[in-house]
Formats: C-alpha cells, structure tokens, sequence
C-alpha cells in the first residue's frame, strides 16, 4: 500500500482521504481521491454513474481495500484499524439489507448483539428505535412484509444500532416515493443534529440541497470541484438574469430581441410565462449590460430586473457536460458491480 499524505486534514475532520486510488483491471474507479469531511456535518457526493461514488465508500467503510492512498474515518486507519472503525461507522446501502424472513425487531435486535450490546441493552435499542423510525406497529411482523419505504426506514435504524459518530449513505432514497424520501431526510436531519456525521452519495440534486452543507463532485474517478453549494454556483461563473416587461403583451417580443444578443450561458433563453419574466443565462456583467441595453433600445419599460445564480442541476452539467444520472460508459463486465453507484 502506497500512502499519499498530500495536504494535511482540515480541522475537526472526521473523514480524511488523500490520494485514494482504486483499479479494477483497467478501469481506475478512483484516481487520487482527496475529501475532508468536518464533524457534525453532511457531505454530499455527487457524480453520474460510474463515477466512483459506491467504490469511494465500500473503501471508507473497509469494504474495499484501496491501491494506493491513505484515509482515516473517526481518527482511525482504514486499513491499519478495520475493527475499530467498523465499531464507530454506520453504513446503508442503495439496497436494504435487512433480513427479509425476520421480524423488524429481532433484525434490530441480531445486530445489537453482534456489536456486544447487552440482551437488555440491545432489547432496549431495538425498541427505541422502531418508535422512531415509526416502524412499531410492525415491529413483530417480517420485515419482507414491509413496503420500500419501511424497508428502508429500517435498513437505517439498523445502521443506528451501535450509535456510530460517522454514517455512510449510499443513494440511500433510490426508488422511493416523495413523501418516503422526505421521512428519510428527516431522519438524517435528525441524526446530524445529534452530532453524527454523515456522507451522502446521491444523484438527486434536491436531496443534495436538501441535507448537505458541502458538496464533492467526482467524476471518472477524480474529484472535479467541492465547496458550499453557493459556493459552487458561484464558481461556475454563469448567473441568469431574469427580466420582467412591465406590459405582459411584451413577454414573447421580449424574448425574440433577446436571443437576437445571442447570449449563451448554462441554458438556453426561456419564458417564464407563470411569472411574467424572461430568463436569460449570462456569464459576465458585461452581458447584463447588453442585455439592458438591448431592452432600453427597443422601448419596453421593465417591471423588474434580477439575478439568480445557476441551479444545482446545471452547476452538475456545466461540470461534468451531463446530468445527475446520466451513466457514463458501462465498466467491463467483471467490475461493473463493484464501479456502478
């Protein structure tokens, strides 16, 4: 194993990478993966299909061995202490993993036993928390009864059993309804606001403006930008202007004189008819200069101009030129479980 220190771990951080790197013959899952993830906080991490997302925790949670690179979780080495820190993590899945023939309960109960809780100790952790997940009423029925959305509640109270300081969510919301998937963003709410630290992979650009306070853009195995979300949107430079004539009548003129400028930024010029106002991506003030002058020069009195910084979506595309959930080139066959996220 080849250890990459790199720059050194911000402070307070309870996940440190350096330079992780992961082959599956010739296909490089991950390619000197630098993260820093601060306590008490959750990280998102973003990137298409194959990026490297699911490899990157299989690693963190001592799944997967890395090739190359260094990375601790909770102050302890992923590879030099495998026990200690499976003792302090949780993991869930894109897939429940929950026995399916055995009750709720006693799914939560095995697995506080297998971490050396106590009869009475676990006894009481499963109790506490089927109430609150809100799986109690089924608590004695077998979990391959459940609906996705219980299944799911459950395969994360089980990661909760043992009270780990750092949570590994991998697209924990796949293939659920809207309103499951707001429970399950309540639940995670909840668990940062008792101190755990999260890392949340997902595709959902809602889910990542939702819950996380910074974001990690990976991308063929590389981290391609990180930061605040704002921050994000900021560094890619394009704003859109939004543009509102004070007479209705002249919303479709307004537009057509518009991409006369032929003005290019994040997306194409759009009528927000519901709102009365044009929408034009610019990448410079100059632009918006043009754009004013365009309007003033063929006589229509504007209600309002604004701006607004790019969506989380099309920061996603401008980075890695597709969409949240667009796979990349499918890895050989004998690596595509292991690479797929």
């Amino acid at each position: 194993m080849k250890r990459i220190d790199g720059n050194p771990p911000a402070a307070s951080a309870a996940v440190t990478v350096r330079g992780l790197v992961k082959h599956y013959g010739e296909t490089r899952a991950l390619d000197g993966v630098d993260l820093d993830v601060r306590e008490g906080t959750v990280m998102g991490v973003l990137g298409p299909n194959g990026a490297g997302k699911t490899t990157l925790v299989r690693i963190l949670s001592t799944l997967l061995a890395p090739d190359a690179g260094h990375a601790t979780v909770a102050g302890h080495d992923v590879l030099r202490q495998p026990r200690q820190l499976r003792r302090v993590i949780g993991l869930t899945g894109q897939y429940a993993s929950v026995d399916e023939k055995l009750p709720g309960w006693e799914n939560l109960y095995l697995i506080g036993r297998l971490l050396d809780l106590s009869r009475k100790a676990a006894r009481a952790r499963a109790d506490e928390l089927l109430e609150r997940f809100s799986l109690t009423d089924a608590a004695r029925r077998p979990a391959g009864t459940y609906s996705g959305g219980m299944r799911r509640r459950l395969d994360l109270a089980a990661s909760m059993i043992g009270r780990p300081a750092v949570l590994f969510l991998d697209e924990p919301t796949t293939g659920l309804d809207p309103r499951t998937r707001n429970e399950v963003w309540d639940e995670v709410k909840r668990m940062v606001g008792d101190g755990v630290t999260v890392l949340l992979t997902t595709q959902y650009m809602e889910e990542a403006e939702q819950l996380a306070s910074e974001l990690t853009v990976i991308d063929r195995g590389q981290v391609i930008a990180g930061g605040g979300i704002e921050e994000l949107k900021a560094k890619v430079g394009g704003r859109t202007l939004r543009v509102r004539p004070a007479d209705p009548l002249q919303l479709r003129p307004l537009a057509g004189y518009l991409d006369e400028l032929g003005i290019t930024g994040l997306a194409s010029c759009t009528v927000d008819a519901e709102r009365g106002s044009v929408l034009v991506p610019i990448l410079s003030d100059e632009q918006l200069t043009a754009v004013v002058g365009a309007v003033t020069a063929h006589g229509i009195t504007l209600a309002s101009v604004g701006t607004e910084l790019p969506s989380l979506d099309e920061v996603f595309l401008s980075l890695t030129g597709h969409r949240a959930g667009a796979p990349q080139q499918p890895a050989p066959a004998e690596t595509r479980e292991e690479v797929a996220v």
